[in-house]
Parts: C-alpha cells; sequence; structure tokens
C-alpha cells in the first residue's frame, strides 16, 4: 500500500516556446514538509499552480490524494489549503470575517463553523486580534491568518509558495513553528522558498529546481553530502548547484534578487 499523497509524472509547462517546467518527477508522502527551492523563474509557482488545479500542465500527469489534478480538479480542491505568495485576506474584514467567508466558500456545516472558527484563531494566536480589521494587522499576523484560512476546511495537503517572505524574523520563527505543528498533526506540506535556513530546518527533502528541472531531490543531511560536506550550510550547497547549471553572471543576479526580498517589506 502506497503512502504517497502527492505525486508528478513528467510534469510539463510551457508559454510558447518557453518550458517553466520540464519534465519533473516527484512524489510526495502523507505527513511528509517537502520544499522547492530556486532561483526566481525556476518554475516553482508554477509547479504549485499546475498542483492546485489553478493551471494545466501542457503535458505529464498530476495526482493529489490519488486524484488527477486535471481531470478531478473539484475533488482536489477538496483536500487542499493553499496560501500563495500575494495577499489573500481581505483588509476591510476582521479576521473572523475571512474566516467565516472561507468556511462559507468551502461549505463548512454550520454548526461546525464558529467551533473551527474559534480553534484556528486560538492556534494561530489570533484571539485577541479576531475583531480588527485585517489592514491593521502586521505581516506575521497576516501570514498567520492565510494559513488559518487555508487550514479551516482540515486539508490533506498545505501548498505554501513562499510563506515568510518579507516578514521579520521573530515573525518568520512563529510561521515556522505553526507549519511545524500543522506537519505533526498530519497535513502534508509542500513549500516553495527563497530562505534556504528556512528549508534546511524544516523541510524533510528539499527538490533544488533550475530552468524548469529537478537538478537534485534530497534530505537536506545528503544533499549536503552529495557536495562533500556535512557541515556546510544549504546556501552553499545550493550555490554549488547553481554553478553547475547556469553561467556567474545568472548566479549573480539570483543572489542580488535574494538579498533584496531579505530586506523587502511584504505588505509596505
Amino acid at each position: 500500500m502506497t503512502n504517497t499523497i502527492l505525486e508528478a509524472k513528467n510534469l510539463t509547462k510551457k508559454f510558447g516556446d518557453i518550458k517553466a517546467v520540464d519534465s519533473i518527477s516527484f512524489a510526495i508522502d502523507k505527513g511528509e514538509v517537502f520544499g522547492i527551492v530556486g532561483p526566481n523563474g525556476a518554475g516553482k509557482t508554477t509547479t504549485i499552480k499546475i498542483l492546485t488545479t489553478l493551471l494545466p500542465p501542457t503535458s505529464g500527469e498530476a495526482f493529489a490524494g490519488g486524484y488527477n489534478v486535471v481531470k478531478f480538479p473539484s475533488k482536489v480542491r477538496r483536500i487542499i489549503g493553499y496560501v500563495p505568495q500575494l495577499l489573500s485576506a481581505d483588509g476591510t474584514l476582521s479576521g473572523y470575517e475571512n474566516l467565516l467567508m472561507f468556511a462559507k466558500l468551502y461549505d463548512i456545516p454550520k454548526k461546525e463553523r464558529e467551533k473551527r472558527i474559534s480553534e484556528s484563531l486560538h492556534f494561530m494566536g489570533l484571539e485577541a486580534s479576531a475583531d480588527k480589521l485585517v489592514k491593521s494587522y502586521s505581516g506575521g499576523m497576516i501570514r498567520r491568518l492565510e494559513i488559518a484560512q487555508s487550514v479551516l476546511h482540515r486539508p490533506a495537503i498545505l501548498f505554501l509558495d513562499e510563506p515568510t517572505i518579507g516578514l521579520d524574523p521573530v515573525a518568520r520563527e512563529a510561521v515556522w513553528e505553526y507549519v511545524k505543528v500543522i506537519a505533526q498533526h498530519g497535513t502534508t506540506v509542500l513549500m516553495t522558498t527563497h530562505y534556504l535556513e528556512e528549508a534546511d530546518a524544516m523541510c524533510s527533502r528539499i527538490a533544488i529546481m533550475i530552468r524548469g528541472r529537478i537538478a537534485a531531490i534530497d534530505s537536506p543531511l545528503n544533499l549536503k553530502l552529495s557536495v562533500g560536506d556535512k557541515n556546510i550550510s544549504l546556501n552553499k550547497v545550493f550555490e554549488s548547484y547553481i554553478d553547475k547549471s547556469i553561467d556567474s553572471e545568472e548566479s549573480g543576479n539570483y543572489k542580488d534578487v535574494s538579498r533584496t526580498r531579505r530586506t523587502a517589506k511584504r505588505l509596505g
């Protein structure tokens, strides 16, 4: 009996003559925290959009919970949660109202709504701010609310696209802790990130994606051993694979973008 809950088979996505995703394959087990890292334009977000039924593949197949994401999109959407890079919470509503809206969208029975909303607010540490407008929230609070929205219907798989981008170190640590607890409760997590230390700390396995292809996929420790030193940082491992795959100018551009993103404030 297979333990696989999410799978991609020769998944490809073309935009004109450009292959954003180039025949990638991987399988993720139930309860795993799986990370995809790579430069801007590597195909990370495109991959997530295919797996969450938001974008059809050009070729290949993908399955979530045993359902083909193209043939059974409505069934897939019932078992997944998705936190995109862009703001998904409504700033003109309170935290409670945002969660209530999502509860209705997911057809959570009326008698269950209040209990689940209350539990989510408590779990995410947002009880005291439940009645405040989201536009008054900090970046970290908004991210926690977005995660609460995405898991309100208790999905089997949670997709996080750059979950901590633009957050200060304290807020990032808080989000990490919440995601770890979600995973401990059995939810499978697939996340993309620019922060290599984040992937190292949170993920049981990591796929390094470059130019639409997977250059390597393994545990953080094995990725470090693949370049000869278990004690080096994952940043060094990543740079090694980048250097093998793209020229030094593009590698430098990635580092510049990464530094910029580290200091950018996601919500201004």
